[in-house]
């Protein structure tokens, strides 16, 4: 695959952030954008500066999952700040210029790609232990465009559900990255299982065993699992994110956990 000249521009505006891991996900709907805000919470618990980019232009969803909705960033000397969420975690989205939360962005691939180099380029993160990147779902032009356009990836962490359709698309994904020689931190299993707060008893509604088999397969790193909990999903609408509200949780214990594996994978 070409190599990809990183513009100048986007190297000063990010060279004062440490680590940047990138979250990527084969298909849509396997908890993604979830993972990767209570991800970078988790980081900034420990003390770190933090921060989150949400690239997925066409559903932005990290101002709803951390309550920010309906703000907007200001400019300037000509670079856009990021508005400040949760644990004083710094966050940019393209959710943020919608005039509604709800507004369709009907963009072709072009302007998509010039809004993604404005968001590296344009966007004063100062300095950062940790910036997590969400990308959109998928293989497509806008995950090559992204990956060839960050300097210094500290590496990617897959997300799949244990469902072998999701597991497919993940494969699917290591082997995008791997062609890109991206480092790859690993795959984090969510929706793992579901405990019944009744009985007790764990259900592995989507199956079981595909993803730990997929990391073996590529030889990557199984950085986890993490339960369904019905909780995450209905913090997640009120704009709380799970480890923070529910921090004595089974979850957020395995969130943890999977922070510890991923800062020792880059070295922080």
């Amino acid at each position: 695959m070409a190599t990809v000249t990183v513009p100048d521009e986007v190297k000063e505006a990010m060279k004062d952030i440490k680590h940047k891991i990138v979250v990527l996900s084969g298909k849509g709907g396997v908890g993604k954008t979830t993972v990767s805000t209570n991800l970078a919470m988790v980081f900034a618990k420990k003390g770190l500066k933090a921060g989150i980019l949400d690239v997925d232009i066409y559903v932005p969803n990290v101002p709803k999952l951390l309550g920010m909705q309906g703000q907007h960033p200001v400019a300037e000397e000509n670079k856009i700040q990021p508005i400040i969420g949760p644990l004083g975690v710094k966050v940019m989205s393209m959710g943020f210029l919608l005039k509604q939360a709800d507004d369709a962005v009907a963009w072709r691939g072009p302007l998509v790609a010039r809004a993604i180099n404005q968001f590296l380029a344009d966007v004063s993160w100062g300095e950062l232990d940790i910036l997590v990147v969400d990308l959109p779902p998928g293989t497509g032009d806008e995950i090559l465009s992204i990956l060839q356009s960050i300097p210094d990836v500290s590496g990617v962490v897959i997300v799949s559900t244990p469902q072998e359709v999701a597991v497919l698309d993940a494969r699917r994904a290591i082997q995008l990255v791997t062609k890109m020689h991206v480092p790859i931190i690993g795959i984090i299993e969510n929706m793992a299982e579901f405990v019944c707060p009744k009985c007790g008893e764990a259900h592995t509604i989507f199956g079981e065993g595909a993803a730990r088999e997929a990391a073996d397969t590529y030889s990557i790193e199984h950085l986890g699992t993490l339960p369904l909990d019905p909780r995450v999903i209905t913090l997640s609408d009120e704009g709380t994110p799970f480890v923070v509200q529910e921090p004595e949780s089974k979850v957020a214990k395995d969130f943890e956990s999977i922070v510890e594996r991923i800062s020792a994978k880059v070295g922080m």
